[in-house]
């Protein structure tokens, strides 16, 4: 546990968020499998806080649920309406009851990019400087329009926050900003709220009025700047939520190589948060690995391929896929053109190929399935072929059924097993076969209907035609050669 442990971490996430033009309340639209107020708890998490709340308010019924449902243990205070950062942060107190003995860090929900690492540099910071608040801050190469940070060229303190259109000529020279994140004492902080005004233009509490409170009541303010500008950016329309995606996607990446990962194409390739490698797994181009994703060591995944909540295993090659909350074991070969639907289990050096979907099937170790089959609710055991075009026939109108193919099994072309059916160890199934009934192991099954040939019917019913003039060519040729 961290020795400048916090004791609470206060997410702002009240706001609607207009800008993006959408039902969604703004701090749940998602970047690489998370909200934007998830990404912000779970940074703040790295922090291991004694509380964490989020206040809410517009759309508050969604924002709550989505935090109990993926963020237990996260507190909520209500913010009915909404009149500032400073109030926000007094109904955040407020929720805790009393005024926190220790530091508390006050985010925004909207800033998906910043890192546990910043936080924790500015707790730290925070800490160790015996400040009363520390200021986030970031020097960006345009600060038009931000918060000026001035500081006391002799003591490194800041001394005020200058915005923009009240910035002199050299404020406005000043390329350190204001990025809203802050790391307060407890007991100051909630009693420099009690004096914040809302005499200002828009009438509200602004939390940034605590600083000169507190300055002026003979306390520091100081100030830990982030390694990287962008760690700050608040998303306010989808401009900025697919920029932030395209910067944390880089992020992800660059981990991920840096770790023992070969990324053939950083820039076609899109990675969730959850996704975990093994070193030396290959990502080939077009590629999109979501959720709680797997690839193991030397493991091929792409080109164009999306792996949702799927388990690659050690030396699998998955070659433009598309898997759901499947499991592809040690050496295993799908693709290409495959869809592996959930449930799906391959065993070691399984085969599912070229156009088979699968659902609800577990294949054993060195069968293959493949091409042009549907798979579903069925269990094939090992080393079994299953032929071209065939078919499970898993549902009757009402329920699905399960069909069970032994080991060591021959399946021919364009079969159709009608579950519920069993075809025994080392069975043999005939090209063409409507399989309804069980087949016993070592046995050969055939289903399908005797073949009559009806001579002559293509020069009676289709006399003139193309298909008629060439029967006649090859029925001379026939009596020439005899």
């Amino acid at each position: 546990m961290s020795a400048n442990r916090p004791a609470a971490v206060v997410v702002l996430a009240a706001g609607e968020g207009t800008r993006m033009k959408s039902k969604t309340p703004k701090v749940l639209h998602e970047i690489a499998g998370r909200s934007l107020v998830g990404h912000v708890v779970s940074a703040a998490r790295e922090l291991e806080p004694e509380q964490l709340v989020v206040v809410v308010g517009h759309a508050s019924e969604q924002v709550e649920g989505h935090l109990a449902a993926h963020y237990e243990g996260t507190r909520t205070a209500f913010q009915a309406e909404q009149n500032g950062t400073g109030h926000a942060v007094r109904m955040a107190l407020e929720e805790l009851g009393q005024a926190p003995d220790g530091t508390v860090v006050v985010v925004c929900g909207d800033t998906p990019l910043l890192s546990g690492a910043t936080l924790s540099a500015l707790v730290a910071a925070h800490a160790a400087d015996g400040n009363a608040v520390t200021v986030l801050t970031a020097e960006v190469p345009d600060s038009t329009g931000y918060g000026r940070i001035v500081r006391d060229a002799a003591t490194g303190a800041v001394t005020a926050i200058v915005e923009h259109k009240d910035a002199s000529d050299a404020e406005r020279a000043i390329r350190e900003i204001n990025s809203g994140v802050f790391a307060f004492d407890g007991r100051l902080l909630a009693d420099a709220l009690g004096k914040v005004r809302t005499d200002n233009s828009q009438g509200e509490e602004y939390l940034t009025d605590v600083l000169g409170i507190l300055r002026e009541a003979g306390h520091r303010v100081g100030a830990s700047m982030a390694g990287d500008h962008r760690e700050i950016l608040g998303i306010n329309n989808r401009v900025q939520l697919a920029e932030a995606r395209r910067l944390l996607n880089r992020r992800l990446l660059e981990r991920a190589m840096t770790a023992g990962v070969t990324v053939v194409d950083p820039a076609s390739v899109l990675v969730d948060v959850t996704v975990t490698f093994e070193r030396d797994a290959v990502i080939h181009p077009g590629t999109q690995l979501l959720g709680a994703t797997h690839v193991a060591e030397d493991a091929e995944v792409g080109p164009n391929t999306r792996l949702r909540d799927t388990v690659v295993h050690r030396g699998a090659r998955v070659d433009n896929t598309v898997a759901d909350r499947a499991v592809i074991g040690e050496s295993a070969s799908v693709g290409p053109y495959a869809y592996l639907r959930p449930g799906t289990r391959l065993g070691t050096s399984a085969k599912a190929g070229t156009y088979v979907e699968m659902k609800n099937a577990t294949i054993g170790e060195g069968t293959k399935v493949p091409h042009l089959s549907y798979v579903g609710d069925a269990t094939i055991g090992d080393h079994t072929n299953i032929g071209a075009a065939s078919v499970f026939v898993n549902y009757d109108g009402e329920a699905k059924h399960h069909t069970t193919i032994g080991s060591h099994c021959k399946t021919g072309s364009d079969n159709m097993f009608v579950a519920p059916v069993t075809v025994g160890d080392g069975a043999y199934t005939a090209a063409g076969s409507v399989i309804t009934k069980d087949v016993p192991a070592g046995s050969l099954a055939v289903a399908r209907g005797q073949q009559r040939n009806i001579e002559g019917w293509v020069a009676r019913k289709r006399p003139g035609s193309a298909a008629a003039q060439a029967a006649q060519a090859a029925a001379e040729a026939v009596e020439r050669e005899g």
